[in-house]
């Protein structure tokens, strides 16, 4: 499956188009498409201190987006564009019509990212030796 992902970055450079493309859109994307109302957004799991949403999105892409890219340099480039990519997304909130800056979202996005670095650390100490 690693291989599959490093293989095909297209990808993660496709979820990374309709990321953008759903917070950008002024509304709800998926609420217009599932409900027919783009001021209604579907809730996957109840909201804790952070937004759900948010962290199981940022999970995903930061999750493909690792497993896409290897070398240790193209590493950090990736975190610092998933930090980069939470933190001004939710700043174009602030101007976005139907749309606001909510700092559990903004949160809900860093723990995700930050969640995938952390079992990438892990995996990369305890995983099955390589052969």
């Amino acid at each position: 499956m690693i291989k599959f992902f490093s293989n095909y970055r297209i990808i993660f450079y496709s979820l990374n188009i309709f990321l953008i493309t759903v917070y950008l859109f002024p509304g709800s994307l998926v609420g217009l498409f599932i409900y027919g109302n783009k001021k209604m957004q579907p809730q996957i799991t109840p909201d804790f201190i952070i937004s759900s949403n948010h962290f199981y999105v940022f999970i995903l892409i930061s999750a493909i987006g690792f497993l896409s890219f290897k070398n240790q340099n193209q590493f950090k480039n990736l975190i610092i564009y998933l930090v980069l990519l939470s933190l001004i997304l939710e700043i174009f909130h602030l101007f976005i019509p139907e749309r606001s800056f909510q700092l559990s979202d903004l949160f809900g996005n860093f723990l995700g990212v930050i969640v995938v670095i952390f079992v990438r650390k892990l995996i990369n100490k305890y995983g099955v030796s390589k052969k």
